[in-house]
């Protein structure tokens, strides 16, 4: 009775959320590339679950990489202002953008493509890089294509999530395998940065 109860809740949420239209599931996940303490896995199994899979998986990925790239846009076109020179003057930040200047966008791909990584620092760090727009363009284009249709293909049908245990626990382990995976990434990202940094500044102290 008690999961009838919760099912039939679903659906009703479902049905409702759909009758918003899509333009509301294209702007929740454009709000969070600029406000990242929302849950954007919440907004992809919503619009997968309201629109079915395909159509939920491209509203969400239209709405995702238009406020990253905007976010993105909207950071170099201010960079050499002062309070964006003062936000990115930290120590860890202005090496996380040489590091970019001299690694290139293979690093920013694969971190686009994990869900847990923090969208807004990235889009942030490829701002004030020295990368070309339509450049990066084409990487975040990629980059959430693959992380956006992934958690989609878990999340579009929740009434069978809830239902078959099986594939209940094989989503969960997915995404607390991406989850490692991410930190995982992330770990070895900072070591990396950290080892080519004081490359960096060994170099610019014999050139001197």
């Amino acid at each position: 009775m008690s999961d009838f109860a919760t099912l039939e809740q679903l659906d009703k949420l479902t049905t409702y959320y759909e009758s918003l239209g899509p333009i509301v599931g294209v702007l929740l996940p454009f709000i969070e590339a600029f406000l990242p303490f929302l849950p954007l896995v919440v907004f992809v199994v919503a619009n997968a679950s309201a629109y079915g899979l395909w159509w939920g998986f491209l509203i969400t990925w239209v709405g995702t990489v238009a406020g990253s790239y905007c976010v993105f846009l909207l950071i170099r076109y201010f960079r050499d202002t002062k309070l964006i020179r003062k936000l990115t003057s930290r120590k860890k930040m202005q090496k996380l953008i040489q590091w970019v200047d001299r690694n290139g966008l293979s690093p920013l791909f694969v971190l686009i493509c994990l869900p847990f990584t923090p969208s807004v620092l990235v889009n942030v760090v490829a701002g004030i890089s020295n990368i070309k727009k339509v450049n990066y363009f084409i990487v975040l284009f990629a980059g959430k294509f693959a992380m956006i249709l992934f958690i989609s293909y878990i999340g579009y049908d929740l009434r069978e999530l809830i239902t078959n245990p099986v594939k209940l626990i094989l989503s969960i382990v997915a995404i607390i395998a991406l989850w490692g995976v991410g930190k995982y990434f992330e770990v070895r990202l900072n070591r990396r940065v950290e080892r080519d940094f004081k490359h960096i500044q060994q170099e610019r102290q014999q050139q001197k």
